[in-house]
């Protein structure tokens, strides 16, 4: 296998037309026959708050729509899995095993959360990285119907291609808020997004967390076995890193007039969320920004700042963000491989 990403390929890969296995399903398997059920009570995600998007031109929505929602694939085409005949098999160092069917999980209660997902390909200041609301069932209700037992440190989840993917379960289960989720936005999961059940776990890379086409979680260890991007040499335990990306203005674009508004997002969801964004023009003092609504500790934040006097030329401008912890966004610079890059990003611009 190797990853499609919709607006390009990862350096040295090769696209592998076709895959295996392909289950082409019936009406019922269109994402816009199912009806989704209401979260559990109490369990509705509180209405979103007012995005910057209306006051920072160029800045990202606080919520990505479903249609341009980031997509990293590692197939061509996408999948029809037919709701009616799939199941979520919980097998492995569990005391019951099960078989759930999608009405049988449809039944269960459901919560709804906020929560900005990050690819791990995704370079500094990269556009791999989205905020949306998903509905979905706690995956610790369903680990704690199966029993986990003593033994495992790992989830090996399986989607209906046979591709594996590993999340550390102890990660998985510590209060996170992980689902195995059925609905995006308010609506049926879309087929691009792994109709008709797909893993969501915050704070994780998806390599090690989002599963599309979900149908099996095996309770195991990495000493028994390994998961495809495990075997590529990528990492395992790998939380999300903060980070800060640059909107707002655009790389070697110029501006023009005496004020300058430099916007965009930032996100911490192992840190205690972003609490504070600071931007640094031309390796100045760093400035504290404007930062918007803070939605929850896993959802990111918009921010902006207005920079006044610059002269005509050439600028260079960098953010940053301080997480929970009072901890800075580290400046040191990392590749995406093996676990996450890292790094401040800078944007060079032109004042006309």
């Amino acid at each position: 296998r190797t990853v499609l990403i919709t607006s390009g390929v990862l350096p040295g890969a090769a696209i592998v037309a076709g895959s295996a296995g392909r289950w082409i399903g019936n009406l019922r398997a269109r994402a816009e026959d199912v009806t989704l059920p209401s979260p559990a009570a109490g369990e509705t995600a509180p209405a979103l708050p007012e995005g910057l998007e209306g006051r920072v031109d160029g800045i990202t929505p606080l919520r990505i729509t479903n249609a341009d929602f980031y997509r990293v694939d590692t197939r061509l085409d996408v999948p029809v899995v037919d709701s009616n005949g799939w199941s979520l098999t919980v097998d492995g160092d569990v005391e019951n095993e099960l078989e759930i069917s999608f009405d049988e999980l449809l039944d269960m209660p459901m919560v709804e959360r906020d929560i900005t997902l990050t690819c791990v390909s995704n370079s500094v200041g990269g556009k791999y990285v989205g905020g949306a609301r998903w509905l979905g069932v706690p995956l610790q209700d369903v680990l704690d119907r199966a029993g986990v037992g003593s033994q495992a440190d790992q989830i090996l989840s399986t989607d209906f291609d046979g591709m594996t993917i590993s999340t550390p379960l102890d990660l998985a289960t510590d209060g996170r808020e992980a689902l195995i989720a059925v609905g995006m936005n308010g609506e049926q999961l879309p087929r691009e997004h792994g109709f008709p059940v797909r893993m969501v776990i915050p704070g994780l890379y998806g390599f090690i967390s989002a599963t599309k086409w979900l149908t099996k979680l095996t309770l195991t260890t990495y000493a028994e076995q390994e998961a495809y991007w495990t075997k590529k040499g990528w990492g395992t335990d790998t939380p999300i890193k903060p980070s800060t990306r640059i909107d707002t203005p655009r790389v070697l674009s110029t501006v023009t007039g005496d004020e300058l508004v430099v916007g965009g997002v930032a996100w911490a969801q192992n840190d205690g969320g972003v609490t504070k964004v600071q931007v640094q023009v031309d390796g100045g003092a760093w400035m504290d920004a404007e930062i918007g609504a803070d939605v929850n500790n896993v959802y990111w934040r918009q921010w902006f700042l207005v920079v006044k006097g610059l002269k005509s030329g050439n600028h260079r401008v960098a953010a940053r963000c301080i997480d929970g912890s009072g901890g800075t966004q580290t400046a040191a610079r990392a590749e995406p491989f093996p676990e996450g890059a890292s790094g401040i990003h800078t944007v060079q611009f032109t004042v006309g």
